[in-house]
């Protein structure tokens, strides 16, 4: 049963079993309440199924006041209306995969060391930090190594500024909830990742012998029940 009231959305999907089974579920819940209230069975995670559920949101007279999502391109754009936060623990799980987890480059370590303090400065100090890294390693990032099998080149951090340009286009996401604190946002979606979907993959990976309607059902159950809490 739906109550139609103000809402802080925080959005994230998962996904169950191997990559190629395409089986997953895309979770809103309200961040206030820490009810779920909404969600939707999905094969891959695309922009379509975020305003597919807002839009269920906007329709059943819900009012949204804010949004936190995870790093996927595109999601941003669907919540433009909206006080959008991403996600602290997605960045900088982006920032690992490319600099890993124990990087032996100074510009890599340097970077790693400014992402450890995120949750713990503001968007003034944060950028005015990145702009020091970036005009300190500059020359560093814009190294190009020639391909003589091609006759290209590409930058040799590649990985590096991979990172790099990851952090600073995401910049006008990663301080909203500092900026509006009077929402009480939150800066992860730690409530969904963590308390609803870690339970659930192991109840998924419990019934693995399942078919897929069946691991589904079961997810509709959990889901309901959670909502209820």
């Amino acid at each position: 049963m739906h109550n139609p009231r103000p809402v802080n959305l925080i959005c994230d999907a998962t996904f169950y079993g191997k990559r190629r089974d395409k089986l997953g579920t895309l979770v809103f819940m309200d961040s206030i309440t820490h009810e779920i209230l909404i969600w939707k069975h999905i094969q891959t995670e695309e922009v379509s199924d975020y305003k597919y559920l807002l839009n269920e949101l906007l329709k059943l007279g819900y009012e949204i006041q804010s949004v936190t999502i995870d790093g996927k391109r595109g999601i941003s754009s669907v919540f433009k209306e909206y006080p959008v936060q991403m996600c602290h623990f997605h960045q900088k799980r982006i920032v690992q995969r490319y600099i890993t987890l124990h990087p032996k480059l100074e510009a890599s370590q340097k970077l790693q060391k400014i992402m450890s303090r995120l949750k713990y400065s503001n968007e003034t100090r944060f950028t005015r930090t990145l702009d020091i890294w970036y005009l300190q390693y500059k020359s560093f990032l814009e190294e190009k190594t020639l391909h003589a099998d091609s006759g290209k080149s590409s930058f040799t951090h590649k990985k590096l500024v991979a990172a790099y340009r990851s952090v600073r286009r995401n910049l006008p996401l990663l301080f909203t909830y500092k900026n509006h604190k009077h929402l009480s946002m939150f800066n992860t979606t730690n409530l969904i990742e963590g308390g609803v979907f870690s339970p659930l993959k192991i109840l998924i990976i419990i019934h693995r012998g399942l078919s897929k309607s069946l691991k589904l059902k079961i997810v509709d159950d959990y889901l309901l029940t959670y909502r209820k809490k």
